[in-house]
């Protein structure tokens, strides 16, 4: 039994001899395991940073639609504080006031 177990040694030395130097470099070896380690084993490999990166650029565009928008809505409320005539018109629109001598329809389209 113990004989079987050093000539599978032997062979395994024969072939480790028969390959190219630069396969048996520990360097390269180490190298190649980095690169495994690095693309599909680790929490922060390749496909996960991809992933990353396409949510945070997703997430800057809502931010900056968001940015846009708060800038219309302070800019429409400044001109609603300020003005009389757009506060008339708001509350026409949205709340239907009138005047004491005009009738309100409200057409409800299906």
């Amino acid at each position: 039994m113990f004989t079987f177990g050093i000539d599978m040694w032997k062979n395994l030395q024969k072939r480790i001899a028969s390959l190219p130097k630069w396969l048996t470099n520990i360097y390269f070896i180490c190298g190649v395991a980095f690169v495994v380690w690095m693309v599909v084993i680790d929490d922060n490999n390749v496909i996960n940073q991809y992933r990353k990166h396409s949510e945070l650029s997703v997430l800057l565009e809502k931010k900056k639609f968001y940015l846009q928008q708060i800038t219309e809505t302070q800019k429409q409320l400044s001109e609603l504080t300020s003005n009389p005539a757009t506060q008339e018109k708001f509350a026409r629109e949205h709340y239907w006031m009138k005047r004491g001598n005009e009738d309100v329809y409200v057409i409800v389209r299906k």
